[in-house]
């Protein structure tokens, strides 16, 4: 564990591959501070540069909220910042980190909040988990991609009635708009995440990488057509083919054994 338990605004802990970030300001239901905002970014920097860990799990303290946004206290206060290279929360602009990233929501997932979790790769809910861009209803808007990510992952017309609305969305619903990964259990939550932490874990590094770049770029990409086309072209796509794990998965199967990945 990195920090003070007590007071440390984000708590860093580091087990079998795994780095979980928790939103350590219960009592402010896990608002983000200027301050958390550079200290998110540091904090997925070194993740991203990391050799050996593979999936970043992201959550907060407490039962009653992942993030409920932005310290609006701050901002009144003069305390406002700009936000750090890497977008919101330390992710929200990170378009290339290539490890995936699981938002492990709990209670109120507001604001700048649910722009973290949009931009995780992966949103493990527990059903008493609420979600929603309320900004609007303080004059402001949700400019840490909230908007753009919503639109994209879930349509157009479905995003707008939420945007235009600011109405905040049950778990369940989000479930079925497409934004939750996964529903659990208030209980079970923190189960279920490590359950997918170690279905990701158990496959070759590089091909998960891999996969979530392609993932990524072929939405960018005109058609379905030039993405299956142009993805051999990808410089990751190369680097992957030639690695060590490549060879391994298949050798490894004829062996009749499990595989020993070397994420190289």
């Amino acid at each position: 564990m990195v920090g003070r338990m007590e007071e440390d605004p984000i708590l860093q802990d580091e087990r079998d591959g795994v780095l979980t970030l928790t939103l350590n300001r219960p009592a402010k239901l896990n608002a983000i501070t200027p301050d958390m905002q550079f200290g998110l970014h540091d904090a997925f920097e070194r993740f991203a540069r990391s050799d050996h860990l593979q999936v970043c799990v992201v959550t907060g303290a407490g039962e009653r909220a992942f993030c409920a946004g932005s310290d609006l206290t701050a901002q009144a206060e003069g305390r406002s910042a700009p936000y750090p290279p890497s977008g919101y929360g330390g992710i929200a602009a990170r378009f290339d980190l290539d490890k995936p990233v699981i938002a492990a929501v709990n209670g109120l997932c507001l604001g700048g909040g649910f722009e973290i979790a949009l931009a995780c790769d992966i949103i493990v809910a527990s059903a008493n988990a609420v979600f929603g861009l309320p900004e609007p209803k303080v004059g402001v808007i949700a400019v840490g991609g909230g908007i753009h990510r919503l639109a994209r992952q879930i349509g157009l017309k479905q995003a707008m009635e939420a945007l235009l609305t600011a109405r905040n969305i049950p778990a369940e619903e989000g479930y079925r708009l497409g934004f939750v990964s996964r529903l659990a259990e208030p209980d079970t939550l923190d189960e279920t995440v490590s359950e997918i932490c170690a279905q990701i874990l158990a496959n070759a590094p590089l091909a998960v990488r891999l996969t979530k770049e392609l993932a990524n770029w072929g939405l960018d990409q005109p058609t379905l057509a030039d993405a299956m086309e142009g993805q051999t072209d990808h410089p990751s796509f190369k680097h992957w083919l030639a690695s060590e794990d490549t060879a391994e998965g298949p050798r490894a199967f004829a062996e009749k054994r499990k595989p020993v990945w070397k994420g190289k």
